[in-house]
C-alpha cells in the first residue's frame, strides 16, 4: 500500500540505469537450442527515487532496453535524511529478507550485489544492508524496493499522528 503512494512519473527525471543480473535461458526445440536473455534493471535519480525492471529478449542489449522502460515505469519515492535512511526497517519478497539501518557519515553503503546497485541508484551515500534468505537478484532487488517504499520521514509521521514535528521527537 505505501508504495502506491509513492509513485512518482518519469517524463521530467534524469535517471541512471545500473544492470544488476543478466540470465540466459535456453529453449530447447527439434531444431536445436534457442537463447534468449532477461536482464534485471535498477533505474534511479541518486536523489530519491528508484525503480526496477525485468526485460526479456532474443539479444542481450534489447532486454537491457526492455528492462530500463518496464523500470521507470515502477518509481517510487523514497525519503532520505542526511544521505542515508531514516530508520531501521525490514522488507521481504518471496524468500528473500533484507534488513535496512541508517548508518553515521563515512561509513558508506554496506551491502551486497543486488541491494547495493538499488541503494546506490536511490542516492543513499551511508547505510548497513544485510541480506538474509535466497539471494536471488530478483527477489532481492523486489526485497530492497519493499524495505524503502516502506521508509517514512518524520513530516510524514507527525501528518499520520496529526501531531506537530516536536511532538514526534519528544514523545
Amino acid at each position: 500500500m505505501a508504495a502506491q503512494m509513492n509513485r512518482v512519473k518519469s517524463a521530467d527525471i534524469e535517471l541512471k540505469d545500473k544492470l544488476v543480473a543478466v540470465n540466459r535461458v535456453t529453449k530447447v526445440t527439434k531444431g536445436g537450442r534457442t537463447f534468449s536473455f532477461s536482464a534485471i534493471v535498477v533505474v534511479g535519480d541518486e536523489n530519491g527515487i528508484v525503480g526496477h525492471g525485468l526485460g526479456k529478449a532474443k539479444e542481450v542489449t534489447e532486454a537491457i532496453s526492455k528492462g530500463i522502460d518496464d523500470a521507470k515505469k515502477n518509481l517510487i519515492k523514497v525519503p532520505i535524511a542526511h544521505g542515508t535512511i531514516p530508520h531501521f526497517q525490514k522488507g521481504k519478497f518471496s524468500g528473500a529478507r533484507v534488513l535496512l539501518r541508517p548508518a553515521s557519515e563515512g561509513t558508506g553503503v554496506i551491502a551486497g550485489g543486488a541491494m547495493r546497485a538499488v541503494l546506490e541508484s536511490v542516492g543513499i551515500h551511508n547505510v548497513l544492508a544485510k541480506s538474509q534468505g535466497s539471494s536471488n537478484p530478483h527477489n532481492v532487488v523486489k526485497a530492497t524496493i519493499d524495505a524503502l517504499s516502506q521508509m517514512r520521514d518524520a513530516v510524514a509521521v507527525a501528518k499520520q499522528r496529526g501531531v506537530g514535528l516536536d511532538k514526534v521527537f519528544n514523545g
